[in-house]
């Protein structure tokens, strides 16, 4: 469903994402791993349409990223893009305005499963709240991708569960899930395939499953493996 081929970006001198070539499929969840400044977020952006590659190419169903692949991809950003003046309410109105494929029905009951209310004011959510709310207005668009940015930053243990429970009710046989988290042992419970990037290269795509039987190792221990040494 999503391909690329040698995908590069370079910000000056530096590569962000250095010659990626993978496919992503539907009918799973793939975890996005790699410490800060991996590439993870640049490829992600690259993948929504909202930056271009300095070289290489990038698809969605065979056709190169753009406007009808943008009406298909849903993504969520790590950056705060709500206005002053919004509430939880008018957040969803502006999104149905903006995505035909976006359903308010959906959208509360996903503010209601993450104990949000329309009345709440953007400007006074906690950090937590506001990426429950970030969360919620993405996955109610009825997408073909899903693509969340660290979407259990700033939440805390029960928030988790729901937002969990959320992206999960989403894995379906035609849908694509990809989240990036440095949550690595939160990711493990809801991904079957991890993507691991290093300094903006791909290491590997694993088929978790495949890798602990074959393998003998955890999504989390193969994580500490590859960038142990770089983290630690």
């Amino acid at each position: 469903m999503l391909k690329c081929e040698n995908l590069t970006k370079t910000f000056g001198s530096k590569r962000a994402v250095d010659g990626v070539t993978m496919t992503l499929e539907p009918g799973h969840v793939y975890a996005m791993l790699g410490p800060n400044g991996s590439g993870k977020t640049t490829w992600m952006k690259m993948a929504a349409g909202l930056m271009k590659p300095t070289s290489g190419d990038i698809s969605f169903q065979g056709s190169p990223i753009g406007v009808e692949s943008r009406s298909r991809i849903a993504y969520m950003s790590t950056e705060p893009y709500f206005y002053a003046w919004m509430t939880a309410g008018s957040a969803g109105r502006y999104y149905q305005d903006f995505f035909a494929d976006f359903s308010m029905d959906r959208y509360r009951e996903l503010l209601r499963q993450m104990d949000l209310t329309e009345d709440l004011k953007t400007k006074s959510l906690s950090s937590g709240m506001a990426a429950k709310l970030k969360i919620a207005l993405t996955l109610a668009r009825d997408a073909q991708v899903y693509m969340l940015d660290e979407p259990f930053n700033g939440i805390d243990l029960l928030a988790r569960d729901q937002i969990r429970t959320c992206i999960l009710a989403e894995a379906k046989p035609e849908k694509l899930l990809l989240l990036s988290s440095h949550l690595v042992e939160e990711m493990e419970a809801i991904a079957d395939r991890a993507v691991f990037i290093r300094d903006g290269r791909l290491v590997e795509v694993r088929d978790l499953e495949e890798m602990r039987e074959t393998d003998g190792v955890s999504m989390a221990n193969r994580y500490r493996e590859i960038y142990g040494h770089v983290e630690g």
